[in-house]
């Protein structure tokens, strides 16, 4: 799936199952929740918290593609083509960071 298809996908889920888009700062919030219930995987599983009893059983995959439905929720509304946007933003780490993780001296 391209994320070209992906925004397609979500915009149409949302206007026929969902029955309209969140406005944009629930969005906003719902986003920083999501990311939250990532983070809590991520620091269980590769950090040194421990498992809880609810968090047993989280898929993190499940946890990153609510982080992207949401993201693409938020490109919808907002008007951002994230294929475009990519693309700009591999362009400016390609001229910007051509040489600044080889001469990172912090990561050799």
């Amino acid at each position: 799936m391209t994320l070209s298809e992906a925004q397609a996908q979500v915009d149409h889920w949302i206007k026929t199952v969902g029955v309209r888009y969140f406005n944009e700062l629930t969005n906003m919030t719902i986003l920083m929740e999501e990311v939250g219930e990532l983070a809590r995987i991520m620091s269980r599983t590769y950090g040194e918290q421990s498992f809880k009893e609810s968090d047993k059983g989280k898929d993190l995959g499940d946890e990153m593609a609510d982080v992207l439905w949401v993201l693409i929720c938020l490109a919808n509304q907002t008007g951002v083509d994230l294929t475009e946007a990519m693309k700009k933003n591999f362009e400016k780490k390609n001229i910007r960071d051509i040489n600044r993780h080889r001469d990172n001296e912090k990561l050799k």
